[in-house]
């Protein structure tokens, strides 16, 4: 049996859940029982004829109602596999670290372009990465100090998903000097990450070979289900860039969070509007079995 489940930033009014109902019938999709397992935040639509549309008449129509459509079965997973910028943190570290430099600006728009697949990932970090070129180290310590902030819903989502036995694991196109603490802080079992080269106290403005890039998230994922014999029903991805899509795509739930449009087009399922948290609800879990962590 697939379900479309509806998780509200705010609150899952009945009116919105009626809305939905709606938008089903019209376009001729059979509905089952609803379940309304976290009252007034998510609830699950059954779907005796499958998923078939559903998305379509859903995905973005409601106004702060995210939609995610799966099988029922399996739906609670046991391994997190994570992109950390724009995703599991509020910035793009590269980005604010050119900022130190007079850059930003400059950096922020090959990020967008490599973000939304409009660059090959690796050479656009290495291009990246030289303008930092002779930065002092103490500029990482002190970007992730002053720039780098938790995204809502982080910690409650890993700490939860640990707590039930599962693993997670923060696989990151950025650096291990932003990708190490932030691991560390929220609570995920292990980071992968690039390495920027120093010497003499100063990037030298070249990263570590081979870069971490979307072929490796998707391999850190694949060995991680290996190692833990799991099924790929029983993994979540969740990442927001075009270098995400083969990690999200090899996933059991794919989840594009906060993306760009290629990211979207080529996840399982979208959340627009509520933090991390939602993926929780996503698995069927109710507000009452998180782990309360801070955000």
């Amino acid at each position: 049996m697939h379900i479309a489940t509806l998780i509200a930033a705010e609150r899952l009014s009945a009116g919105e859940l009626s809305e939905a109902l709606d938008r089903l019938a019209a376009a001729g999709i059979p509905v089952g029982p609803v379940d309304s397992f976290d009252p007034d935040r998510a609830c699950d639509i059954q779907l005796p004829g499958g998923p078939a549309g559903v998305r379509t008449a859903l995905d973005g129509a409601i106004a702060g109602i995210d939609v995610v459509v799966q099988l029922a079965d399996g739906r609670a997973k046991r391994l997190l596999v994570a992109d950390m910028d724009s995703t599991m943190i509020t910035v793009e570290c590269i980005d604010e670290l050119a900022d130190y430099a007079g850059l930003k600006a400059e950096v922020a728009a090959v990020t967008e372009r490599a973000m939304r697949g409009e660059l090959d990932f690796a050479e656009a970090l290495k291009a990246r990465v030289a303008l930092l070129a002779d930065m002092p180290v103490e500029t990482l310590d002190r970007c992730r100090r002053e720039r780098v902030r938790l995204m809502p819903g982080a910690r409650t989502l890993v700490g939860t998903m640990r707590a039930a036995g599962g693993r997670a694991v923060l696989v990151s196109g950025g650096f291990t000097a932003f990708a190490d603490p932030v691991a560390a802080e929220i609570g995920f079992d292990r980071a992968v990450a690039n390495r920027l080269q120093v010497a003499d106290g100063r990037l030298t403005g070249e990263v570590d070979q081979p870069i971490v890039d979307a072929a490796t998230k998707t391999s850190v994922l694949q060995q991680e289900a290996a190692a833990m014999a799991l099924a790929r029903e029983q993994v979540m991805a969740v990442g927001d860039g075009a270098n995400d899509v083969p990690m999200l795509q090899a996933a059991g739930l794919g989840i594009a969070y906060h993306a760009k449009p290629v990211a979207e087009a080529g996840a399982a399922a979208a959340i627009r509007y509520g933090d991390l948290t939602a993926l929780l609800h996503a698995q069927g879990i109710r507000r009452d079995r998180w782990i309360d962590v801070t955000h």
